[in-house]
């Protein structure tokens, strides 16, 4: 056994091609803290495209007292199952630890796996230290380490959850341990070279039906501006980044704790991207809009969800729909593109709240027409997968399929990777749509995306989307969206950008 521990960090592949690979972010954070009592490597299959030969030869080169694997839900899953099966047959005494998303509002199911020892929900940057300490003893003391949950027996064991907090690496984040970072450097609509950076951790607010909420708990974290400034200058500087796609889950916080970091923005200019709400970006004075159009905001990422007031309420979202329609007029004031995003087809009243979206749509239109709109299911978090504070204020109301019968959710990960689980695991569609909503929904956003191509799209030529838009102009403008079979044949030739699906 080594000196210390040496850890293999895995993050599965989740991309479709190399060329969409993003900085994993989790990953070099908790490299980054395994680094200051053992060592650590880092494994991206979003680069490594055969990352089972690629695990097996790392492992077979090197002694790993561990494997952590990072794993989100939906098209993750299936290869984090593969990998970490080839790893128990090949290497069975080497401990499997699954993070992240997945296994920390699915616990049960990814620990019902055997190919998994141990499940950290939430922030692994204290929790995987202390469980790779504990591993090395003779008995190992696994009680006291927080957010870890552990097999005991026949029975789960979950320990208390851990505190969130905001860890300060003294440096910026070991880069070079995914060979030459600047690969993952991408051409995107805000530059030739475009980073992805996360500043602050979690959000504060509750919103019943998303996964952040459920892991963070409504706490946030915002980094200090000489810390932001000593990650910027490195991303720009020595790896010749020009642009930032912020994966905060809510850039804007109080506006007071925001001014110190617009302002080493500003210094910087580098174009950026983020996720946003309409409240905190109506409540920004404007000198603080100066600095955000000085440190060049192009396009700001804000979930709408839906335009009636009561479904809001219910979700816990905390805007209303008014403040969706200032919030565009005021990106628009300020040469900022809203990237709205929608819910569609709740539960109840399906049909009547998913033509209702599509009306508001159109009237944002009005008030922005280069107002981006990206349409999803609205597909809730399983209960047992909410946050344990949320569950106990607001239980959810049990979710009904098709036919008026309980949805029972996947027990194991297998289940999870069901091509109709994972479409319910990204929006993509839900056990109480009928055919005819499915279609009516598919045939809308076809129509919308020919009619207003998204400006992400650098791929398709200008007279491509120009000629798209012109054939989709009487259907949006008489509203005739079932059956455009013209646009679809179009497709084929031009394949437009669907945000929705490949992100930025």
């Amino acid at each position: 056994m080594s000196k210390s521990p040496h850890t293999l960090l895995i993050n599965p592949t989740i991309t479709t091609r190399s060329a969409s690979a993003r900085f994993p972010l989790s990953l070099l954070h908790l490299s980054a803290a395994l680094d200051k009592q053992g060592s650590s490597e880092i494994l991206d299959g979003n680069v490594d495209r055969d990352l089972i030969a690629a695990t097996l030869r790392k492992m077979e080169d090197g002694q790993f007292d561990a494997v952590g694997v990072s794993v989100m839900g939906g098209p993750q899953i299936a290869p984090a199952i593969d990998v970490s099966k080839a790893i128990r047959e090949r290497f069975p005494r080497v401990p499997i630890i699954w993070g992240g998303y997945f296994p920390t509002l699915h616990t049960n199911t990814a620990l019902a796996a055997p190919y998994v020892d141990y499940a950290i929900r939430g922030q692994g940057e204290e929790s995987l230290p202390e469980l790779l300490n504990a591993l090395r003893q003779p008995v190992p003391a696994l009680a006291h380490i927080g957010g870890l949950s552990w097999r005991n027996g026949d029975s789960i064991v979950h320990n208390p959850s851990r505190r969130f907090s905001m860890h300060e690496h003294g440096a910026v984040l070991p880069y070079h341990k995914l060979g030459d970072p600047r690969r993952y450097l991408a051409r995107t609509f805000l530059g030739r070279r475009t980073a992805a950076h996360q500043a602050a951790i979690g959000c504060r607010f509750h919103c019943t039906f998303c996964g952040v909420a459920a892991m963070f708990g409504g706490i946030t974290m915002l980094p200090a501006a000489e810390r932001l400034e000593r990650d910027l200058r490195y991303l720009k500087y020595e790896l010749g980044a020009d642009s930032v796609l912020y994966f905060d889950n809510n850039f804007f916080d109080r506006e007071e704790d925001m001014i110190p970091l617009l302002e080493v923005m500003a210094r910087l200019e580098m174009p950026w991207w983020c996720f946003a709400r309409s409240d905190s970006l109506l409540r920004l004075s404007e000198s603080t809009w100066k600095l955000v159009r000085k440190s060049r905001l192009k396009m700001a990422y804000i979930g709408a969800e839906s335009p009636n007031s009561q479904m809001l309420k219910e979700i816990r979202k905390g805007t209303r729909p008014d403040q969706t329609l200032q919030v565009t007029e005021l990106c628009r004031r300020h040469g900022v593109i809203p990237e709205l995003s929608f819910m569609v087809a709740p539960p109840e009243d399906t049909e009547a709240e998913t033509e209702h979206s599509f009306e508001f749509i159109r009237e944002l239109k009005r008030v922005n027409p280069e107002t981006e709109i990206v349409i999803y299911i609205y597909t809730p978090l399983p209960e047992s997968a909410r946050h344990e504070k949320d569950r106990a204020k607001r239980p959810g109301r049990p979710l009904l399929d098709l036919h008026g019968e309980p949805i029972q959710f996947p027990q194991t990960p297998e289940e999870w990777t069901q091509k109709h689980w994972v479409d319910y695991y990204c929006h993509a569609d839900a056990p109480w749509l009928t055919d005819k909503l499915r279609q009516r929904i598919h045939d809308f956003v076809t129509v919308l995306r020919c009619r207003f191509p998204t400006v992400q799209d650098l791929r398709s030529p200008p007279w491509a989307k120009l000629s798209l838009s012109a054939m989709a102009t009487w259907r949006y403008r008489f509203r005739r969206y079932d059956r455009p079979w013209e646009l679809n044949l179009a497709n084929r030739l031009v394949q437009l950008r669907m945000p929705q699906v490949t992100g930025l």
